[in-house]
């Protein structure tokens, strides 16, 4: 199993620093900065057992779902928006970006349910569109969307429910920085960065941002 020293870990993760060398590294789709292993989400974040080895065992066993599909690697890098189910606690989350990230419980009509940013498109043979998501799937259509646009996809088919715009009066989340997590309207598109008005007004980079829906999120984020 990949390691990572504990020192030089994201500061949000939630593990002792001088206790142990080495943790864990989270492999996966995600940026490893804003992923955290399965392993630790289980022994750290959802305490669901005492060491590595049980958290280990509890994955390997399939017990853990990630985006309607079981991951039993311990290393998988649970990312931004990634639904992770438990059935046998009848419990699901969300990880959204606060804190790092942070877990929400989420109901369960809601656990097929994702959105995804398009980060990139290809025209394939056949005029096919391939479109690339932030969290590493890519979804071909014949339908024309926008880099910057978001998903509203079924999981694990990858069934397109909604399409959202990256546009003016859209609702976004921001992903990272000091409003990591805050839920704005836009206000003015610029160059790189977007205005977004909220409680107050502020800047956020382009990349930073994710849109969640119009007037109202499309999914449980808070």
């Amino acid at each position: 199993m990949a390691k990572l020293k504990r020192l030089t870990a994201p500061k949000w993760w939630p593990i002792e620093r001088k206790t142990k060398k080495f943790t864990v590294a989270p492999r996966g789709p995600h940026p490893k900065n804003l992923s955290l292993p399965l392993l630790i989400l289980i022994r750290d974040v959802f305490k669901l057992a005492e060491t590595g080895k049980e958290a280990k065992s509890i994955i390997k066993r399939g017990e853990v779902l990630v985006d309607g599909r079981k991951i039993k690697d311990p290393k998988f890098g649970v990312g931004i928006f990634d639904v992770i189910e438990i059935p046998t606690l009848k419990k699901v989350w969300r990880a959204i970006p606060k804190r790092g990230l942070s877990f929400i419980e989420i109901p369960e009509k809601e656990k097929k349910l994702k959105i995804c940013k398009i980060i990139d498109k290809k025209t394939l043979k056949g005029n096919k569109i391939q479109l690339n998501l932030n969290d590493g799937r890519n979804i071909l259509t014949n339908e024309k969307y926008s880099t910057k646009d978001s998903l509203l996809i079924e999981i694990p088919e990858q069934k397109i429910v909604e399409h959202i715009k990256f546009e003016k009066d859209s609702l976004a989340m921001v992903l990272g920085g000091k409003n990591a997590g805050k839920i704005a309207k836009i206000k003015e598109i610029e160059k790189n960065r977007v205005l977004l008005e909220g409680e107050r007004t502020f800047e956020v980079p382009k990349k930073l941002l994710i849109i969640v829906g119009k007037d109202k999120p499309l999914i449980k984020l808070e």
